[in-house]
């Protein structure tokens, strides 16, 4: 493969992540308006798709951000909840939940990405 074709294929995966982060804002937005009529008292943040000027690590550690302050939440939630704070406990439970679905789809994403570098990496020159 010439190096034309390293720039196709490069070109395609972009596009391809791009794509993938698109759908994947338009279900987080989706999921998220049901989450917020399904439990208003629990603080549901507001997905953000990837602006024209940010850059991959920026999404990354955006990303990574959000995973661990939902895990820190779901974490205080069970704490106030154990304490007798006043916290509801299908509250705690929704909060946990969606910490660890947060989790497992930044992991299924992580995997995705470190297969297409390995693909990249495939691409003899």
């Amino acid at each position: 493969m010439n190096i034309s074709g390293i720039g196709s294929a490069l070109n395609q995966v972009q596009n391809a992540l791009q794509t993938a982060a698109t759908t994947a804002s338009s279900a987080a937005a989706s999921l998220s308006t049901a989450a917020r009529s399904l439990a208003p008292g629990i603080a549901i943040p507001s997905p953000t798709a990837p602006g024209a000027g940010s850059s991959f690590s920026d999404i990354l550690s955006g990303a990574i951000g959000e995973v661990e302050s939902s895990s820190s939440a779901a974490a205080q939630s069970v704490q106030q909840f154990l304490s007798g704070g006043g916290e509801d406990l299908h509250s705690t439970i929704l909060a946990t939940q969606r910490a660890e679905l947060e989790f497992q789809m930044f992991m299924q994403v992580r995997n995705k990405v470190v297969s297409a570098y390995q693909e990249i990496m495939k691409i003899q020159m």
